[in-house]
């Protein structure tokens, strides 16, 4: 009898502490170490100097910008949980939910202003061109005439500098911006043309060092914004943030230690609400 007793107390006992190991493994999937809720950001993975999942982590200008507003939000880095948002899914990972918010080389245009809202914009970027860094041909972009000019799949940066300024232009079809790098370095292709913050970004890679430059050709304006859920009250929060970062001179400090070895000369940091058409 008094064995039972022992083990009926016994089960008692253990079915307790596995339901605190059950309460203590929910406080562990809803919060960071540090106690708090996780806050999810999209950026992109695959964009040297912007947004790049790394062995060593995540780096990139858009994730030094995601980092610090979320830090002004509240949030440790150990709280962050950054997702891959291609171009094409977006708006969608935002309406859904999916993410808190959007720092992923995304630019502002009324279309998209209809899905989602903006803070920023952060950064004022252009397309432009890169070249070889020897190359004193190519001077402006009519100077791009029967140049062999990289033109990615999906993508119609080279399409408009052939159809807008140089209709003679020969683009030769790569699979993405990284793959144009080898073919720009050996001269299989002259020039490659995406937003200059992108271009500065691949040059800037350590295999690249005093490789290229930019052609500073200012071909667009590129209004990069934080996309957020329509409506969602982080837009003037994250504003917020965005204007302590260029006033401390945290903005400043981004762009040098994410563009600095390509030489981009980048714009001042936009003001709020400044959408440069």
């Amino acid at each position: 009898m008094k064995l039972r007793k022992v083990s009926a107390a016994s089960a008692a006992v253990l079915a307790l502490a596995l339901t605190a190991t059950a309460c203590g493994s929910d406080d562990g999937d809803d919060s960071g170490s540090s106690g708090g809720k996780k806050i999810t950001i999209g950026i992109k993975f695959d964009q040297p100097g912007l947004g790049q999942k790394t062995p060593g982590g995540y780096e990139g200008f858009d994730v030094d910008v995601a980092t610090y507003v979320a830090k002004k939000l509240g949030y440790s880095e150990d709280q962050i949980e950054w997702k891959e948002s291609k171009s094409a899914d977006r708006e969608t990972m935002l309406q859904r939910g999916d993410v808190d918010f959007i720092a992923a080389t995304y630019s502002i245009t009324p279309q998209r202003q209809e899905k989602v809202d903006f803070a920023g914009p952060y950064l004022l970027a252009h397309q432009d061109v890169l070249i070889r860094a020897d190359d004193d041909k190519i001077k402006s972009p009519e100077d791009l005439n029967d140049a062999k000019l990289c033109s990615v799949t999906g993508s119609t940066s080279a399409q408009n500098v052939k159809e807008k300024l140089a209709p003679k232009a020969q683009l030769q079809p790569y699979p993405t911006y990284s793959a144009c790098l080898p073919g720009l370095q050996n001269g299989a292709i002259d020039a490659l043309t995406t937003d200059d913050s992108i271009l500065a970004g691949y040059a800037a890679q350590d295999q690249f060092k005093g490789k290229f430059k930019l052609g500073g050709f200012k071909l667009t304006n590129e209004n990069y914004g934080i996309g957020v859920k329509k409506g969602s009250d982080l837009k003037d929060k994250i504003n917020k943030a965005l204007e302590e970062m260029v006033a401390d001179k945290s903005w400043d400090k981004a762009v040098k230690d994410n563009f600095g070895p390509a030489n981009y000369k980048n714009e001042p940091a936009p003001k709020i609400g400044d959408i440069k058409s």
